[in-house]
């Protein structure tokens, strides 16, 4: 995959640094935006379900670090960068929906036939599963990335955040915009559905 940080990105850092005046910022920002584009990519592709879209938010994520965050230290980027790429994915997300909407409601559909997944519940939550273990008991990686795919926008988030960027309960929590019990919930439900699509792909695979 080519590089995603291309000459805009560049740019947009270059001028964040001048404007700051925070020598070596550009080249820092590049370097950062290198270590962290593979994964950004493959979680905006897993919810968008589109290449080119996947691409478009995690552009738009990286000219907004740029632009916005330059002046903060490395040690804050991450967080940041994955709280704007959450929040663009979001977005993007919700722009399918509308035009998924759309589309059945011009075939007759009624809208509370397509309602969104209802607002998540705190309920008691299963933290005794390690964030990387799913990640561990499988070598193969493209059963776990389509297992991922399945899953609702949230429980992706809350699982990748913690399991893949190993952020901790209340980072993901601020990343995602949400409280550390709906972080708790949404991870622990992922889970359980990962733990189960996982066991009957290699129940399939042993026959």
């Amino acid at each position: 995959m080519a590089n995603l940080h291309n000459a805009n990105i560049a740019h947009a850092a270059a001028e964040s640094a001048h404007q700051h005046d925070a020598e070596g910022t550009a080249q820092s920002l590049n370097d950062f935006f290198a270590s962290v584009e593979g994964r950004a990519y493959q979680m905006a592709k897993l919810a968008t379900k589109s290449h080119a879209e996947a691409l478009d938010v995690v552009q738009e994520a990286m000219i907004k670090l740029a632009t916005n965050y330059a002046d903060k230290s490395a040690s804050e980027w991450a967080p940041l960068f994955q709280t704007i790429l959450q929040r663009e994915i979001i977005q993007s997300h919700r722009r399918q929906q509308r035009q998924h909407r759309w589309f059945w409601q011009k075939r007759g559909y009624q809208e509370d036939e397509l309602q969104e997944e209802d607002p998540i519940d705190l309920a008691e939550s299963d933290e005794s599963e390690m964030p990387d273990s799913v990640w561990q008991r499988t070598q193969d990686i493209e059963a776990v990335m389509h297992a991922v795919e399945q899953l609702s926008i949230r429980q992706q988030q809350a699982f990748l955040l913690r399991s893949w960027e190993g952020f901790d309960v209340e980072t993901t929590a601020n990343i995602m915009q949400c409280s550390s019990g709906s972080v708790k919930t949404h991870y622990s439900r992922a889970v359980r559905e990962l733990r189960k699509q996982l066991m009957h792909m290699q129940h399939e695979y042993s026959q």
